[in-house]
């Protein structure tokens, strides 16, 4: 009878270790296929799925926890410098979209639009929102009057519409959630400063709460948002050495303003032209996340920004008393101000490690008889999979540290692939040559005509202008392909 109950005992034990290499096993290799592990971390972490609209996704409990905690680090942000959120329609006249001939040439072929309410033909079709910036326009040539109503300086959460033609999940869909502020004022210095502003807004957003390094900078003048004067761009780069446009800032000078009709009575009581920018961030941030910091095992998620920072997972539960100390420890860290959670199911503690590290918390405190007789818990760093013995005594004080030593380790080791991934070249087989035997982002002077740009990106597969270099001294005096005066000096990459 007892040999019976070892075989029985040795079948479970190997059929729960056969399930939790199954776990793991269910995510494909980042080396081996990048675009497939993407997919599998998104779907085995929960993080969003595909709905019955083509082109758009359900974001799960999980995906939407992570752009809430983004949404509250980047709202903060906004409202220390002054920014107010508003809310505007979802749906457009196509007369109020055509008031800017630029704006509405470049959203054309991305715009879905409404034709009938109900079973009724409407009289003017309306457009789905892309973007809001011939909302805001309308709105303000309302409400501005007087120098005194200015600045706008408003923002708004929402989603937004762009019939894209291909889609991934966070990356690049049809609906897709974001914020984009809008703002008006009495000067074009002032609204200059406030593009430039919010691009380092973005900026510090990126770099501290997602720990993603970047290059950032001016858009070409062919890559510019439609009407923009001019556009500033975060540039990411992902594990695969492809570049993830991350966050914009646009200045539209008076252009809009105009075109709208909006003017201001100064103090001199003489009227006067208004200047306006706009700036969005979007979900796509979270692909970001996915793409930086992710391994084979799951998500790794930074900690300032990850909806549960720390699993408590009981060892040996069975054992008296075990369950008990867990939960009390998890209320501990709760009234210390931690995020945290508990996995108390009855599953292997092999099985809840690595469901921790697949939807990638950044902490886990192991607890069982051993640490409860020793007073000295056990903090797993999901980053590197460090084991950190703690004082009991001292873990409220200790896992601050952990966090936030985890935070800039991922910054660090991010950092560093993005510097050890930037390379030069000055004629065109070198740049070819690096495209093709490495990843990454290549230095190299350019005219500034599009053509040429073209004839770039076909010959080394895809390589495109992703930012102009203001800060740096040119690497060469002509242009990467035709061999005429270098105008500009420009991070080039493959690009989401």
């Amino acid at each position: 009878m007892q040999h019976l109950e070892t075989e029985t005992t040795k079948k479970k034990v190997k059929g729960k270790m056969a399930k939790e290499k199954k776990l793991v096993e269910s995510i494909t290799s980042r080396d081996v296929d990048f675009a497939q592990w993407y997919t599998d971390v998104v779907k085995k972490a929960e993080l969003c799925d595909y709905s019955a609209v083509k082109g758009c996704f359900n974001y799960l409990p999980n995906g939407y926890a992570l752009w809430e905690r983004i949404m509250g680090d980047l709202d903060g942000r906004f409202k220390a410098y002054g920014v107010k959120n508003v809310s505007l329609p979802v749906l457009i006249p196509e007369s109020l979209l055509e008031v800017e001939a630029d704006h509405v040439e470049g959203f054309a072929p991305e715009v879905a639009w409404v034709t009938h309410g109900g079973m009724e033909r409407l009289q003017e079709r309306l457009c789905v929102r892309p973007t809001s910036e011939v909302l805001f326009c309308d709105l303000w040539r309302k409400v501005v009057k007087s120098y005194r109503d200015l600045p706008k300086i408003w923002n708004q959460w929402n989603t937004v519409l762009r019939w894209e033609k291909t889609s991934r999940p966070f990356l690049r869909s049809r609906e897709f959630m974001w914020q984009e502020g809008h703002t008006l004022h009495a000067t074009y210095e002032e609204a200059e400063n406030l593009t430039l502003d919010m691009l380092h807004i973005y900026e510090d957003c990126y770099r501290d709460a997602l720990a993603i390094p970047f290059v950032s900078g001016r858009k070409a003048e062919h890559e510019k948002f439609a009407g923009a004067q001019d556009t500033y761009t975060i540039e990411a780069l992902m594990y695969d050495g492809r570049a993830l446009q991350s966050a914009t800032s646009h200045f539209f000078g008076n252009k809009f303003p105009d075109a709208f009709g909006i003017k201001y009575v100064d103090k001199n009581n003489e009227y006067q032209s208004c200047y306006e920018t706009s700036w969005g961030f979007s979900a796509r941030s979270i692909g970001g996340i996915i793409m930086v910091h992710g391994d084979d095992s799951g998500l790794v998620l930074p900690p300032r920004i990850a909806p549960i920072e720390c699993r408590v997972i009981p060892v040996a539960s069975h054992k008296e008393g075990v369950t008990e100390k867990a939960f009390a420890l998890v209320e501990e860290l709760k009234k210390a101000g931690y995020r945290v959670d508990i996995d108390d199911s009855d599953k292997s503690p092999g099985w809840k490690f690595a469901d921790q590290e697949m939807v990638g918390i950044p902490t886990r405190i192991e607890i069982g008889p051993k640490e409860i007789e020793s007073g000295k818990l056990i903090v797993v760093r999901r980053d590197t999979r460090e084991r950190i013995e703690v004082a009991a005594a001292e873990i409220t004080v200790k896992l601050h540290e952990i966090t936030e030593q985890i935070h800039h380790d991922m910054y660090a080791k991010a950092e560093k692939f993005l510097k050890d991934h930037i390379y030069e070249a000055t004629n065109i087989e070198d740049m070819k040559a690096k495209f093709q035997e490495s990843r990454g982002f290549v230095k190299a002077c350019w005219c500034g005509d599009p053509e040429c740009e073209g004839e770039v990106k076909y010959v080394t597969g895809g390589a495109g202008t992703r930012c102009l270099i203001e800060d740096e001294e040119f690497i060469s005096d002509t242009c990467i392909w035709c061999g005429k005066p270098a105008k500009h000096m420009v991070y080039w990459g493959k690009a989401y």
